[in-house]
């Protein structure tokens, strides 16, 4: 599932071409939803939100479309009448006078009134957003220590939207990697400068892998990966579906294991297990 640099991404895209733009047209096909493809009809959009793996598209008529792509959505971005070749099913399409946006396979899509978007289910539950540029580390630091996720392993704590809407598995792994700490651990037995990094951490990895397009690595050594002839699957990440590789640090193999049901990835030389210290700085 795309995490949420991947979607403030395609919102980009897509705002590029939509917005302050009229939609001449706009298409539904959720048969529920169709009823809205009129009224929107003339309207502008103002805007492209993204909140964690969510987006909504804001309109000058006071509406907006709430849109998550869950496992298998897909936005494609495309010249007016220029329809991608696939299978998927078209599930919103806005289109403007040069340029359409289309939603493909997506089935979480409502139209809300503006003033009530805060009222959707999923909105209610989820946390800051990653990219939010209002989002300071001390905010994060405060989260992590408060009752709600102070006690839970961070494994689990660094998967919940409710936390911080936008983190997803690949964000965990190297997150808690380059902030040195084991995914077993809590943040209520961490030292306050563990906090700190942990939380400082968080908002650097996320912001990079979105200007690096999911490269959560420094740029310069990525670079440097890439003229050595690595692909840019295998030099985006520090840990991240690199087991059995050595660490890019200590050089020891980077382990596979499991938590929550979602594959995590580990060094055991540079974080410790709760019972040990971790003092290994990274990059």
């Amino acid at each position: 599932m795309p995490e949420g640099p991947e979607i403030r991404r395609a919102a980009d895209k897509i705002e590029a071409v939509l917005r302050h733009k009229t939609v001449e047209s706009l298409e539904f096909g959720l048969k529920p939803l169709k009823r809205f493809a009129k009224p929107l009809q003339g309207s502008k959009v103002l805007a492209l939100e993204t909140r964690g793996k969510a987006l909504l598209t804001h309109f000058d008529s006071g509406d907006t479309i709430y849109s998550h792509n869950q496992l298998y959505g897909v936005w494609h971005v495309v010249k007016r009448g220029k329809f991608p070749k696939t299978n998927r099913q078209l599930r919103l399409a806005i289109h403007t006078d040069q340029h359409s946006a289309l939603l493909y396979s997506a089935s979480d899509i409502s139209v809300w009134k503006t003033a009530d978007i805060e009222e959707h289910p999923f909105l209610k539950r989820i946390g800051p957003d990653i990219l939010n540029p209002d989002l300071t580390w001390r905010a994060v630091a405060d989260r992590l220590q408060s009752s709600a996720f102070a006690g839970r392993a961070l494994n689990s704590v660094y998967l919940d939207q409710a936390f911080l809407a936008g983190l997803g598995n690949y964000l965990r792994s190297e997150i808690l990697f380059v902030a040195g700490i084991h995914p077993a651990q809590k943040a209520r037995d961490l030292s306050r400068g563990q906090i700190g990094k942990l939380a400082r951490t968080t908002l650097e990895i996320s912001q990079r892998s979105y200007a690096l397009k999911g490269v959560t690595i420094p740029e310069r050594q990525y670079k440097a990966l890439k003229k050595q002839g690595s692909t840019y699957g295998k030099a985006r990440f520090f840990v991240f579906s690199r087991a059995g590789k050595p660490c890019r640090v200590c050089k020891t193999k980077i382990e596979r294991s499991t938590a929550n049901s979602r594959r995590i990835y580990t060094c055991g030389g540079c974080q410790r297990a709760p019972q040990q210290s971790s003092t290994v700085a990274r990059a």
